[in-house]
């Protein structure tokens, strides 16, 4: 695919020229964050993009369980979580919840990030109910700054409202690199990203790139790191399978 044009980036307030470049989706040392990820129900892109960001985020030998959560639309339209597709670490550490409605969802996620027993949490919504409105938001916003779990909202064919998110993405998927043994074989997930809105880190886009690794950073071991480029840039992500729902 053609490569992403570059973009002439001003910094953020309080922020160099050179800590703008050189911050990239991914990058360690940050503290736990809300953040919105739009996408489509089409694909597994979201999903696979938020569990590629929980990867990084959370150190390798935290063996909390971790929260994903789904109203009863996303249920719908992609499915339930496919333990054997997760990421090999996080299998047995899954608590799924299917909510039976948006407002059952909202509170079942506010619940689970005044948790610290959860490494993380992963919200699925679909469209743009009533129920997340600005204030409730604003309430997972305070959540993760008082309790410090990471959250990641998947905002399924939503269109972009307000909200008190500190990063907000929108994904789809792009053309995958052809392997280097094997061009015939299925290559790893790629992304086309746009960061939207973020406080603290300029707006622009990346190209995201998946390996095996399942890390977005590359401090993982040799191989499985990342050039990050700002063309945005690149990043990696986990493989997601799904297994259709429950009629």
């Amino acid at each position: 695919m053609p490569d992403l044009p570059f973009a002439t980036v001003l910094p953020p307030p309080g922020q160099s020229a050179l800590q703008a470049a050189e911050w990239r989706p991914g990058n360690r040392g940050e503290g736990a964050a809300h953040t919105e990820i739009f996408a489509t129900a089409d694909h597994g892109a979201g999903a696979a993009l938020a569990l590629a960001f929980a990867l990084d985020r959370i150190d390798p030998a935290d063996d909390r369980m971790w929260l994903w959560v789904q109203d009863r639309e996303a249920l719908r339209r992609t499915g339930r979580p496919y333990r054997p597709g997760l990421p090999r670490g996080l299998r047995h550490r899954l608590i799924h919840v299917a909510a039976k409605s948006a407002e059952d969802a909202l509170f079942a996620l506010e619940e689970g990030l005044r948790c610290r027993d959860l490494a993380f949490v992963i919200g699925e919504i679909a469209g743009n109910p009533r129920a997340l409105d600005f204030t409730a938001s604003r309430r997972f916003s305070l959540a993760v700054e008082r309790h410090g779990v990471p959250f990641w909202l998947v905002r399924l064919d939503a269109r972009r409202d307000l909200s008190s998110a500190r990063m907000r993405w929108h994904v789809e998927p792009a053309a995958s690199p052809p392997p280097r043994w094997n061009p015939q074989a299925p290559g790893h997930p790629a992304w086309r990203a746009e960061l939207f809105r973020a406080r603290g880190h300029p707006p622009g886009e990346w190209l995201l790139r998946g390996d095996a690794a399942a890390r977005l950073d590359g401090t993982g071991p040799e191989g499985a790191g990342l050039l990050a480029e700002r063309v945005d840039g690149a990043a990696q992500a986990g493989a997601l399978a799904r297994c259709p729902a429950a009629s």
